[in-house]
């Protein structure tokens, strides 16, 4: 019973999809060792990081899935989503809320006191980003930030310190994930506009939108650059980088406003493929 609930549970929260976020994590905390420690994380970090992300990661999406259950319910999209199909109930997944946190908590203390002090704010934006769409259009912006704590709290996690350079990667990924999920965003454009959900496709359009979403990526593409610019990162940092951005430019290719058939390739398969790209191209600079 336990199994078969908890089996329920990753799937509503896609844990698969961790892989979004895990290897920028790891990619703070690898340039944040090379720029200030001239080393490598230690196997402790690694394993403290991997268990800050994977309970930060699994107490948002859980909590967004119980604070979302009306607007999941009434949306024919997601109205087979655990929690309005009636297969796992509020309770249960609290439950399981609580433990993720408990996860994030602990690993930020066997890290360092900056970890401790940040971990206040990583907790807000993880329940905040939930609620931001019955407010505001930007709320793409704020489920950016929250995932680009993921590196930023790398960096942090391996150095006890931040600095520019992790507020330039913090910038990239965060506006890379703005961009992105703006474009899943098209698909309940009408749904929101009629639920009095805000939404930038909702707000200013599908066409508009997807604009603001190339806008977002060109940023991010400029960021990635410039910390090839300001750190000791060399010509095989660049090559992942032009990859990353063939990559969305090959995204925004499959979507346009009157054609959405393909954003879960392009939300899903892409972007999971650019972290990956760009945590690889990275490691391979360092150790070279």
């Amino acid at each position: 019973m336990v199994v078969r609930k908890l089996k329920i549970i990753l799937e509503m929260i896609k844990f698969e999809h961790t892989v979004f976020a895990l290897p920028f994590a790891y990619f703070g905390a690898i340039l944040g060792s090379f720029i200030v420690n001239e080393t490598w994380p230690t196997l402790m970090q690694w394993v403290w990081i991997t268990v800050a992300m994977v309970g930060a990661r699994s107490a948002a999406m859980s909590l967004n899935r119980v604070i979302d259950e009306k607007i999941d319910k009434y949306n024919p999209r997601t109205a087979d989503r655990a929690i309005p199909a009636g297969l796992i109930s509020k309770i249960e997944v609290m439950f399981f809320i609580i433990i993720s946190f408990a996860m994030l908590i602990y690993a930020a203390f066997q890290l360092n006191q900056l970890a401790v002090y940040l971990l206040p704010l990583a907790v807000f934006f993880l329940v905040i980003y939930s609620y931001t769409k019955r407010f505001t259009w930007a709320c793409h912006l704020v489920l950016g930030i929250t995932i680009a704590l993921a590196p930023l709290g790398g960096w942090v996690a391996a150095t006890g310190s931040v600095s520019f350079e992790a507020f330039v990667l913090f910038t990239a990924v965060a506006l890379w994930t703005a961009g992105f999920d703006v474009i899943y965003a098209t698909q309940d454009a009408d749904y929101d506009r009629e639920r009095g959900l805000y939404s930038i496709p909702s707000r200013f359009g599908i066409r508009k939108a997807l604009i603001l979403a190339k806008l977002f990526h060109v940023i991010s593409f400029a960021a990635f650059f410039l910390l090839f610019l300001i750190t000791p990162l060399s010509w095989l940092y660049l090559i992942g980088v032009i990859i990353a951005g063939l990559i969305m430019i090959y995204e925004h290719s499959l979507v346009s406003a009157d054609d959405l058939s393909k954003v879960g390739v392009a939300f899903f398969t892409m972007n999971g493929i650019l972290s990956l790209v760009m945590f690889i191209f990275t490691v391979g600079d360092v150790l070279l």
